[in-house]
């Protein structure tokens, strides 16, 4: 069952902070921003950290549209810790600058219905969370699939756009593109231009 249209199920969970720490993380005290919620799972594992990795490399594009990122798997804070800890040369993280949720006892994952409960760990799921808590878009890929990140900007975009203008935003848009009035004009001008 999709989330999309849905408030975000809330949490309170352990996570390890950009910094190191270890804090009680909250989804819902993020409300007036935008939040890209990201699983995986497992870490020292071999697609995760190339997603991780480029989350991380993209996060001034995140927090520059007013969006913060935060990972989750069913790993512990302290494995997680640990894989930041890693060097990357070395199969680890190095210093990734967004919270990582600890999702123990699985429930996190299970209330956005991406928990595989064989073998007990996350589909790669991606939840937009708009900022209001309301999930505006997910996608789901199975274990070996990478997300990516560039799509997770480019409809965060599309997000910010509809709100801001009340257009819709046709296939492949990008900022600074033609979008559409939601109407039977609007698409039909749209079509006209652009249409094959």
């Amino acid at each position: 069952m999709s989330l999309v249209t849905q408030q975000a199920p809330d949490f309170t969970a352990q996570a390890v902070t950009p910094s190191n720490t270890f804090e009680e993380l909250t989804l819902s005290s993020f409300r007036g921003k935008y939040v890209v919620l990201f699983f995986y799972p497992l870490d020292f594992t071999f697609v995760c950290p190339s997603e991780i990795i480029a989350f991380d490399s993209k996060l001034d594009e995140f927090t520059k549209r007013g969006c913060e990122v935060i990972s989750v798997s069913v790993d512990s804070q302290f494995t997680h810790l640990a894989w930041k800890s890693t060097p990357r040369a070395g199969g680890g993280l190095g210093q990734v600058r967004f919270p990582m949720v600890a999702d123990l006892d699985k429930s996190i994952a299970r209330s956005y219905g991406v928990l595989l409960e064989k073998p007990g760990v996350a589909l790669r799921g991606l939840f937009l969370i708009d900022k209001d808590g309301v999930v505006r878009h997910e996608v789901v890929n199975d274990l070996p699939l990478g997300r990516n990140v560039e799509e997770a900007l480019r409809v965060l975009d599309a997000l910010k756009f509809t709100e801001e203008h009340g257009e819709v935003c046709p296939a492949n848009w990008r900022p600074g593109e033609d979008a559409m009035k939601p109407t039977a004009e609007g698409v039909a001008s749209y079509l006209s231009k652009h249409g094959s």
